[in-house]
């Protein structure tokens, strides 16, 4: 991105992945537009941002970071998810149209059907949000539950998961879409099973073989089903969408409640040396 004049946008497949260069310009990002996401583009210092609706999904929750982003002063829009890729920034910017904007983004002319490429030329001259980003919960939580062999690791981005987490069963409220092409992507370490949003499209399913590879077991739940970018409503209100071969063995079936199925895994014997 060296060298971009200052009007271009910064494309980052993750908002993790934004980068210092995100800083006073446009981001167009594969990330959901969701609150945990939204707080992470105003810690990035970026103008304005786009993300990809995912769908909208349960509680409108793939657009829920627009709204929390006007109090900022931060202009904000979504792509629909059927017109580019989630967790593809480059698509997005070629062919994506925008389906949701916040008042900021209104005020400088965005709308619904726009050309993601169009919006982010207008959103080039929005007034730079405060300096102040609110802090909001970490977004990480580690339970110990009665009868589980295993912890449960709820997390409201997969960049939240550490090296600790290894063997244990853990739950995002990422999106399941392979961002970036690269399978390391998927997730950072080799869970026994991992969970994510499916963002209501099949893209939003596509980290599940690359885990498979790695011999982890992972589901994504329904973009309908539960709030995506918030764990804890993947493991509570999640409905299995789709599931690995690891995750079959498991004993994951499409349309069961996520958190009968995580019940099952929590309370399995470990098995020697595991």
């Amino acid at each position: 991105m060296i060298g971009l004049p200052e009007s271009s946008p910064v494309l980052a497949d993750s908002i993790t992945k934004a980068g210092e260069s995100a800083a006073g310009r446009v981001v167009v990002t594969g990330s959901h537009g969701g609150i945990y996401a939204a707080y992470l583009a105003c810690k990035s210092k970026c103008r304005a941002v786009i993300f990809n609706d995912a769908g909208i999904g349960f509680d409108s929750a793939g657009i829920g970071g627009l709204a929390w982003l006007e109090p900022q002063g931060m202009a904000a829009a979504a792509i629909d998810t059927a017109s580019a890729e989630i967790g593809n920034a480059a698509q997005m910017l070629a062919r994506g149209r925008i389906s949701s904007v916040n008042n900021n983004a209104q005020k400088l002319g965005l709308k619904q059907g726009m050309p993601c490429a169009q919006a982010a030329e207008l959103l080039a001259v929005a007034p730079p949000p405060d300096d102040v980003c609110p802090v909001i919960r970490e977004g990480r939580e580690v339970l110990n539950l009665h009868g589980a062999t295993r912890r449960l690791i709820l997390v409201d981005s997969a960049s939240l998961v550490i090296s600790s987490d290894r063997d244990q069963v853990v739950v995002t409220g990422s999106h399941g879409a392979l961002f970036g092409g690269n399978p390391a992507n998927a997730l950072k370490v080799d869970a026994l099973l991992a969970l994510f949003n499916d963002a209501g499209s099949k893209t939003g399913t596509t980290r599940l073989p690359a885990l498979n590879e790695r011999g982890v077991a992972a589901v994504t739940v329904a973009a309908n089903s539960a709030r995506i970018g918030d764990a804890r409503s993947t493991w509570e209100d999640g409905i299995i969408s789709a599931l690995n071969t690891a995750a079959e063995r498991l004993g994951a079936q499409i349309g069961t409640p996520a958190r009968d199925f995580i019940h099952t895994v929590l309370t399995k014997p470990t098995p020697t040396g595991g």
